[in-house]
């Protein structure tokens, strides 16, 4: 590590959310000058530093001096303490300002300011309110100092310094000191590692009790993450104990306190103590109770007898319904709450259409929801009704002050329609869930429609098989293929890696194909002529970019995500005098770029120049295309099912990733013209039928497999699926529901 001071002559940009800064800095007493990046919170020029770092050579912009930690310097000179006034650092302080106030004050201006700054009104010009506002920004200024300087010793970075400052003010310090832990909870992107660590070195022991807690809320929320409601308690302690290398006796006695508290819920769950966090809990209660009474609740009677409108609907459509699709419409007509499922080809779509053609003809206001925009948009291409998210049914918006999504139809205002149909119900976790059950007012009909066979939501919960499994909700499950669909190999091959039979493949004039491969850089080398050559010139009537999808079961390694969208942007977008870009991290956006949104953002702003619309929200999954980088304004655009424009801040982009290739998980709710899998050794925990057959099902005009056939043989006859703590099959079964008479 180096030191250097010098005074900021130049920048060349700077980000005043991250603090992340170029500029050209001049060593005053060897006139040098010298480029530096890094963190500098409120960079200006005219601004002193030291700084600490490396000197390292950029291959395009030469040497620069890397900032890992920064200490501001106030200037003593008259011309410096100018510069230092004028810089932009204290608001309402301009040119003709800052030489006033230093012809008035000369070497005693900073003490002036910081121990007598109503002496400020003495310079003409300046009143009473002037006077108090350079001073409140003068005060601010040296406060935000002292924090990023204290919090280096601890190794907080000024970016993550200046998020405290924002969250704590003048108390950052004493708040930090108080519990380092709260930063968990108060500051995005500290997780109880790095908060632990900033504790050790401030002294805290190991057994403080803000410590174990945080460690068990931490525990519980990557449970959370893995898919889990609950855990059972034992398992609770023994992992955290684990975490905080201490005895689980300990952590059992904290669990205890927080549970008086209210922190977390702990109960017995089919005759075993499990612990949950308060949210999931509330949750799974009431979706179990909302459950319960839409099922026992009164309903609208229906216009005519449903067999004449079953047959009302067959005439219209010229579809005839076999007798268990017909079974699937009644029972859904007659119940509050019931369930359709079944793999492709199996005529859900159809009974979907029959449905809100008989609800239609009857009068009844009904609505249809889906967990992802792209599952709501195919199921309006291929019923003809309109559909929407789930989040949109429940007018979801952004509250600044709970600093939280919301949804605006809730118990209080529910939502006003007499039937309501769920589909791709297998992606739905228990606090969307909980959001829609909410909302339904008692004599609705709610219509839960998807293929218990995928892959569980990607949020904790595994709402679909629960219901299923508790076998208190009317449920249909779906097997005939119908003859259209038995055309299709995808179709017959997903139903046979679903009963655990290998597929059939390379049939002539079919749609399932296998390429055998050795290895993964043999699979790579397939894979890019697959997207770039063969399938475009075999498919012409198919982009590239847009309907060939290659999915992957992992996100590292040559066939993991991650490579496979280096080595396809390489290819389908490489780099062009013409094609603006923007490098983040490891990680090159360019104009022309399919891209994927990672993560829900309920503040992100969209508008579609059609129709002129806007809105609020973009949802983990969402694919799009980047269509302009601005670096005059530090801005992205990207639009997301061809009209909904987006604009994305510099500092936003980790919230984009490549799309080119995309592990199977972040498939679910989609469906694409071409779909590629490589097939390799994978941990058995993602080589499973499970997720062969997800795989397998998003593809419509294609599928075609690259690698090992044992491999594959192998994800066949791996019908593991991982356990998931979730309670609401248990608390459904609970409930003792009355039979229909």
């Amino acid at each position: 590590m180096e030191e250097r001071s010098g005074v900021i002559r130049d920048i060349i940009f700077h980000n005043k959310e991250n603090g992340y800064t170029i500029a050209v800095f001049e060593n005053e007493e060897e006139q040098q000058q010298f480029t530096v990046v890094g963190v500098l919170p409120g960079a200006d020029r005219g601004r002193s530093f030291r700084l600490t770092g490396t000197f390292k050579v950029h291959p395009t912009y030469g040497e620069q001096f890397s900032v890992s930690s920064f200490e501001e310097q106030m200037p003593t000179t008259h011309e410096g303490i100018e510069g230092f006034l004028a810089s932009g650092a204290l608001k309402g302080i301009g040119r003709k300002t800052a030489a006033a106030i230093v012809r008035k004050f000369g070497d005693e201006t900073l003490r002036i300011l910081e121990e007598e700054p109503y002496r400020l009104q003495e310079v003409e010009g300046i009143g009473v309110k002037k006077a108090e506002a350079i001073a409140s920004a003068y005060a601010l200024h040296r406060e935000f100092a002292s924090v990023a300087l204290f919090f280096q010793q601890y190794g907080i970075s000024a970016a993550y310094a200046m998020k405290l400052y924002k969250v704590y003010g003048a108390d950052t310090i004493e708040a930090v000191k108080g519990n380092p832990y709260q930063l968990v909870d108060d500051i995005f992107g500290i997780g109880f590692r790095k908060a632990d660590a900033i504790a050790e070195k401030m002294g805290v022991p190991k057994d403080d009790p803000n410590r174990i807690e945080s460690g068990i809320r931490y525990t519980l929320w990557h449970c959370v993450n893995e898919g889990n409601t609950y855990l059972p308690q034992k398992l609770l302690c023994e992992r955290a104990a684990e975490v905080m290398d201490l005895s689980t006796e300990q952590v059992y006695e904290t669990l205890v306190s927080m549970a008086f508290e209210g922190d977390v819920q702990i109960e017995s769950l089919e005759g075993r103590p499990v612990v949950l966090l308060q949210a999931y809990f509330k949750a799974e209660q009431n979706v179990c109770k909302g459950l319960v009474a839409l099922n026992n609740s009164p309903l609208k009677p229906l216009c005519a007898d449903i067999d004449r409108q079953i047959a009302v609907t067959e005439n219209e459509s010229g579809i005839r319904l076999s007798d268990n699709q017909k079974y699937a419409v009644k029972s859904s007509l007659v119940s509050g709450v019931s369930v359709i499922t079944g793999g492709p080809g199996t005529g859900k779509t159809t009974i979907i259409n029959s449905l809100m053609n008989i609800l239609t003809h009857c009068g009844f206001k009904t609505a249809i929801g889906a967990p992802t925009g792209r599952a709501a948009k195919r199921i309006t291409e291929t019923s003809g009704y309109p559909a929407m998210t789930i989040h949109r049914l429940l007018e979801y918006y952004y509250s600044e002050g709970e600093d939280a999504m919301r949804f605006g139809r809730t118990a209080e205002n529910p939502l006003d329609y007499d039937a309501i149909i769920i589909d791709e119900a297998s992606m739905i976790d228990i606090l969307l869930m909980n959001g829609l059950i909410s909302a339904i007012r008692p004599g609705t009909r709610l219509i839960i429609v998807g293929d218990s066979d995928q892959l569980p939501s990607v949020g904790a919960g595994n709402v679909l098989r629960d219901i299923l499994e508790s076998e208190l909700i009317y449920s249909v499950r779906l097997t005939e293929i119908f003859r259209q669909a038995r055309e299709s190999l995808i179709v017959v091959n997903a139903h046979k890696i679903n009963r655990g039979e290998y597929p059939d493949c390379n049939e002539k004039d079919k749609d399932f194909f296998f390429m055998r491969k050795k290895g993964e850089r043999e699979m790579l080398a397939t894979i890019r002529d697959l997207c770039t050559t063969r399938l475009p010139n075999y498919y012409t009537h198919r982009d590239p970019m847009k309907d060939i999808q290659v999915l992957t079961p992992v996100r590292k390694g040559i066939i993991g995500s991650i490579n496979l969208n280096q080595e396809l942007q390489a290819l389908l977008n490489p780099p062009s005098a013409e094609k603006a870009e923007r490098k983040f991290g490891e990680r090159i956006f360019r104009v022309g770029d399919k891209v994927m949104q990672i993560r829900n953002n309920y503040q992100l702003s969209w508008k579609k120049y059609e129709d002129f619309s806007e809105g609020q929200g973009v949802f983990n999954g969402e694919v799009g295309f980047i269509t302009a980088i601005d670096r005059e304004f530090n801005e992205l655009t990207v639009v997301f099912d061809d009209e909904k424009y987006v604009t994305y801040d510099f500092t936003n982009l980790d919230e984009l990733e490549h799309a080119y290739a995309m592990t199977v998980h972040k498939s679910q709710g989609s469906e694409f013209p071409i779909v590629i899998l490589p097939v390799s050794w994978f941990t058995p925990v993602l080589a499973t039928r499970n997720l062969l057959y997800t795989a397998v099902t998003r593809g419509k005009e294609a599928v075609i497999l690259v690698g090992s056939e044992q491999r594959m043989h192998d994800m066949v006859d791996n019908n593991s699926i991982t356990q998931r703590y979730s309670g609401l099959a248990a608390r459904l079964r609970a409930f003792m529901i009355p039979e229909r008479g």
